[in-house]
């Protein structure tokens, strides 16, 4: 009796732990296509084809990810919506992000999420200067276009902490995919900024955090992460995005596998989660990719 007691006390810790972690996360839905037709410039300078063919490419990339990424707003609204209908889910409170506003002085005031671009660009840049909040330089990154706060459209808030997360504590990785520095790449590469988003929101869907308790093994081995570490989620997310990155080497993908990439990502997670010996992120087979 006495054990049963202290595990219920154990699982009631961990799960207000998961709780009060997600909750201070900020959530909206997203409306709007994460690539646009602007996504192409990214592909420049490419001799060995003709203006034509080149054009033609762009169009099927542009193509490509709009209808992946369009699907995967779907999807976020989608679960975003029936966590407001679920009356116990922990993550029923949605924040949205105002624009820029004007304070009693009349100056301008950015907004929570204008403000991470900024400090997002100041860990991932730190030699640069950070540019205007709208403008030709974000396309760098692998956003959509010159203003990257139209991309999250107030949603997808925790993959931009996510993002500075990897910036910040694990540098040196960070830079390697930014600037996508190791292996053999493809012409046609992933954009790094849109696909953290999506992996932020894969990620939420493997722990099964939709629901007020996770049934899947991954999430239930996530709430014995985070019962140890408050960072686990982001820890993950880390090691996530390199072993996307060493799948997509290993595969020599291109942007047309993309998804394959991504659900294969998500398989390896899986398994290196069910590991017996897993108590921990840093305890992943993965994460020594990050040291």
């Amino acid at each position: 009796m006495a054990t049963n007691t202290v595990r219920r006390r154990h699982h009631k810790h961990v799960y207000d732990s998961r709780n009060e972690y997600l909750a201070s996360k900020k959530f909206d839905t997203l409306d709007e296509p994460l690539l646009g037709n602007n996504y192409g410039d990214h592909y420049k300078g490419y001799d060995d084809a003709s203006h034509e063919d080149l054009d033609d490419k762009r169009k099927e990339v542009n193509l490509h990810w709009t209808s992946l990424f369009s699907n995967l707003i779907a999807q976020w609204s989608q679960w975003l919506a029936n966590l407001v209908l679920s009356s116990g889910s922990f993550l029923g409170r949605f924040v949205p992000f105002p624009s820029l506003t004007m304070n009693e002085d009349n100056l301008i005031c950015l907004s929570p999420l204008q403000d991470a671009l900024r400090h997002l660009w100041r860990v991932a840049y730190p030699n640069r200067e950070i540019p205007p909040l709208k403008s030709e330089l974000w396309k760098e990154m692998g956003w959509q276009g010159c203003d990257p706060s139209t991309d999250f459209r107030g949603g997808g808030f925790i993959s931009l902490e996510n993002l500075i997360f990897f910036a910040k504590n694990y540098p040196n990785s960070f830079q390697v995919l930014l600037h996508k520095k190791e292996g053999r790449r493809a012409e046609w590469e992933y954009p790094f900024a849109v696909a953290g988003v999506n992996l932020s929101f894969m990620l939420m869907q493997m722990l099964d955090l939709q629901s007020v308790m996770p049934s899947s093994k991954a999430g239930i081995r996530f709430l014995e992460l985070l019962g140890e570490d408050e960072k686990a989620f982001d820890n993950l997310y880390c090691v996530a995005f390199r072993m996307l990155d060493a799948q997509w080497l290993a595969k020599r993908a291109s942007y047309m596998e993309f998804n394959e990439v991504l659900k294969s990502t998500r398989n390896q997670l899986e398994r290196e989660l069910s590991l017996e010996d897993v108590t921990s992120v840093k305890d992943l087979p993965a994460y020594n990719m990050m040291l």
